[in-house]
């Protein structure tokens, strides 16, 4: 802790030069990520045709991590360093299962990158920072609130997730910063967590760096994990009191094709029962890889009914491509 206190002075410039200048290379390893989507892309509708962000520089080829929301099916991309220069970035690559995406900038910014850390050390109550492009002033102090499950609406599911507070407000993208100035996780979304004795907090998901090591080179080489594909089906469902309810259904994705619609609720995949979120996840996934068919059994208003619906690679519906 006296380590991370130490580096929270030195961010906030009230230290001698020599650690000043430290404080300055992380800080200017983060820089703020400007991407444009085409208006008929699938991703255009949710999450909107221009976005904006952090990314951080982890390596001396130019590339940069960040949130894979922020660039996926981007057409251009800009990076703008903390000296305010902007750079044109390519897509590399995006990880549908973490969330990492990956872009790379030609030019050499002149800085060192940030050094990667070790995020299963991190522990609920530890202090760290939060950091997103502007300098000192972007810079926040959190405490780790939470270390577990994280199930998102769009067929997403972490294990081990990091939870922080108090909310960072540029969260996508940003940077979890551990008490040696290394990198430990990457800021993904603003979200509530139920904390024993003091209920729902609100608190930022970081995604833990960890995850990177495993696929990092295959993003880089490939623009995607070579691990097998997870089965996608095409769903938003949300959690009520366990039950996993349909919110809506991927224009001509696999679910809409075998009839799933709004307000359906799952109840059973290959006839066992649906117990949340995660759950339904592990059933789906557990049955094979991406192409396998999968049965459900679902309650459309007040009938019982078996679908199944054929899976598929996500990464062909959003036909991914990178910049070779």
């Amino acid at each position: 802790m006296k380590k991370l206190y130490t580096l929270i002075a030195i961010l906030l410039l009230s230290v001698p030069a020599h650690a000043q200048q430290k404080a300055e290379e992380i800080l200017n390893t983060i820089v703020k990520v400007k991407s444009t989507i085409p208006n008929e892309a699938r991703t255009a509708r949710i999450l909107g045709t221009t976005r904006e962000g952090n990314g951080i520089l982890i390596d001396s080829e130019g590339h940069i991590l960040t949130i894979g929301y922020l660039v996926l099916e981007a057409t251009a991309i800009e990076v703008v360093n903390q000296k305010g220069e902007t750079f044109r970035a390519t897509f590399t690559g995006y990880d549908h299962e973490t969330g990492f995406g990956i872009i790379r900038i030609n030019e050499d910014l002149g800085i060192q990158p940030i050094k990667i850390g070790q995020s299963p050390m991190l522990k609920e109550g530890d202090p760290v920072l939060v950091a997103g492009h502007g300098g000192a002033d972007a810079v926040q102090g959190v405490r780790v609130v939470s270390r577990g499950e994280f199930a998102g609406y769009w067929e997403y599911l972490l294990e081990n997730a990091i939870y922080t507070t108090p909310p960072y407000a540029s969260y996508g993208g940003a940077a979890l910063i551990g008490p040696e100035g290394e990198l430990l996780g990457i800021g993904s979304i603003f979200t509530q967590k139920t904390i024993p004795g003091l209920g729902a907090i609100p608190c930022n998901m970081f995604v833990p760096i960890d995850l990177l090591r495993p696929i990092l080179d295959d993003l880089i080489s490939t623009g995607r994990s070579q691990k097998p594909p997870k089965p996608w089906l095409g769903l938003s469902v949300e959690e009520i009191h366990g039950r996993v309810i349909v919110l809506q259904v991927t224009s001509g994705g696999p679910a809409e094709r075998a009839g799933l619609k709004t307000g359906d609720i799952v109840l059973t995949v290959n006839k066992r029962p649906v117990r949340g979120l995660a759950d339904f996840y592990r059933k789906v996934w557990s049955l094979g890889k991406a192409g396998v068919r999968v049965p459900l059994g679902v309650l459309k208003d007040i009938q019982i009914q078996d679908v199944v619906v054929d899976s598929e690679d996500r990464y062909q519906y959003l036909e991914i491509r990178t910049n070779r």
